[in-house]
């Protein structure tokens, strides 16, 4: 963990098919799986659910056939064995049986400090910011990532040393 920060991710898909859709069968089996594995992997701190204990439901935008996930971790290093290095891995390579490939930032990376909630409006500014601006401290991504805000005097006065 950095400091007193944890790393929430947000990403959207939009679905090719309804979530009944028999296209999307084999998602939707594994939804509550991932969601156990993402659940128990080191590092999970949380995940935005309803009470169907996922977040398909949960539609923040006028086009419906957006869906959300939103997770917090202790750091970006966590996030990144679990959705790289685990049976993720397996679901996350078949995205485009289901998904359509977006033209636009559909995943957003930020430091929020320990013990906080973030919403899903927090969450859809932050997506915003990363369209508008490219990768900032505000918000990242895997391939330009920012370090928590306290992390950075550390490694300058851990270089100095």
């Amino acid at each position: 963990m950095a400091g007193g920060w944890h790393l929430a991710q947000y990403n959207i898909a939009r679905l090719k098919a309804p979530l009944d859709d028999p296209l999307l069968a084999d998602f939707v089996a594994n939804i509550d799986p991932i969601n156990a594995l993402g659940d128990r992997s080191p590092g999970f701190v949380w995940r935005h659910q309803t009470e169907e204990g996922n977040s398909t439901a949960v539609r923040p935008r006028p086009d419906k056939m957006i869906i959300i996930n939103f997770t917090v971790w202790e750091s970006v290093e966590a996030l990144y064995d679990f959705a790289f290095k685990s049976g993720h891995l397996d679901v996350f390579r078949r995205r485009r049986e289901w998904f359509e490939h977006l033209s636009y930032p559909f995943a957003v990376l930020w430091w929020i400090p320990s013990g906080h909630i973030p919403t899903v409006e927090e969450a859809e500014e932050r997506l915003r910011h990363l369209t508008e601006h490219g990768p900032t401290p505000h918000a990242f991504t895997f391939k330009q990532r920012f370090p928590a805000p306290d992390a950075a005097p550390q490694l300058a006065v851990e270089a100095e040393a």
